[in-house]
């Protein structure tokens, strides 16, 4: 049986409706599915009343609560057709747009545009504008999202709060993937940006790019491999002082 009838969702804030209505939707595709089953189905944990409070409205839940309840509701159309990365994917935007709307400034309306850095002072800020446009991520778990080592939840604090910019290129990678930054299209910007504004810098150095460069590379050159062809336009046409090897790779 489906259970008694659940209370209505809670609207106070739109973006947090609109995560706990897809949740919902997911959850009643699944006949007569319960939230005590569903606890049940992951061992108990994460319990019933987590799982309905994912649903409610009232707040925003983990990640890794909207994942599971994600996955505990596919139906095997839905894997056979291998729709739940799209179901993980949107619920993935829901729960950001949602986390934005309950933690970041009102003034808040975009995200930061990597293009318009030209100095290590705009690097560092536009890094705090996308943690802000990720939802206010804690350090400690944009260090569970990142390899061992290489963004510690004190290095994170520290640039969050606008003390250190990011020791190399991974450690930036892992910041900004941290913040929801995930794809190498979206990333070389970020490190192209990065280069300028070492470059720029007065007392720059040619190690101060060392290891930047490298990833840049690694970066572009896998937007090639995904997109089968040449990189978007937009990368196409950014500006990289004194990099011969740019257009010896735009003519391969």
């Amino acid at each position: 049986m489906g259970g008694r009838p659940e209370k209505p969702v809670d609207r106070t804030v739109p973006a947090r409706a609109k995560l706990a209505d897809f949740l919902r939707s997911r959850k009643a595709k699944v006949v007569d599915l319960t939230y005590e089953e569903m606890a049940k189905l992951m061992g108990g944990t994460p319990s019933k009343a987590t799982f309905e409070r994912a649903a409610s409205g009232a707040s925003v839940p983990s990640w890794e609560t909207v994942e599971t309840f994600i996955k505990v509701t596919v139906t095997m159309e839905e894997e056979f057709a291998g729709g739940l990365a799209a179901a993980l994917a949107r619920g993935l935007e829901l729960w950001i747009r949602a986390r934005r709307a309950t933690r970041a400034p009102y003034y808040v309306h975009k995200a930061p545009d990597p293009e318009l850095i030209s100095s290590v002072a705009d690097f560092s800020q536009a890094l705090r504008d996308q943690h802000v446009w990720a939802g206010y991520p804690t350090p400690g778990e944009m260090q569970r999202t990142s390899s061992f080592g290489t963004l510690p939840s004190s290095t994170a604090r520290r640039i969050i709060k606008g003390s250190i910019l990011p020791v190399d290129a991974e450690q930036a990678v892992a910041f900004l993937k941290a913040c929801y930054v995930l794809e190498p299209v979206d990333l070389a910007p970020w490190i192209a940006a990065a280069i300028r504004a070492l470059r720029h810098r007065g007392e720059a150095r040619k190690k101060d790019v060392t290891g930047w460069d490298d990833i840049y590379w690694i970066l572009h050159r896998q937007i090639r491999l995904d997109s089968g062809s040449r990189p978007p336009l937009r990368l196409e046409s950014m500006k990289l002082v004194d990099w011969p090897e740019l257009e010896e790779l735009r003519a391969a």
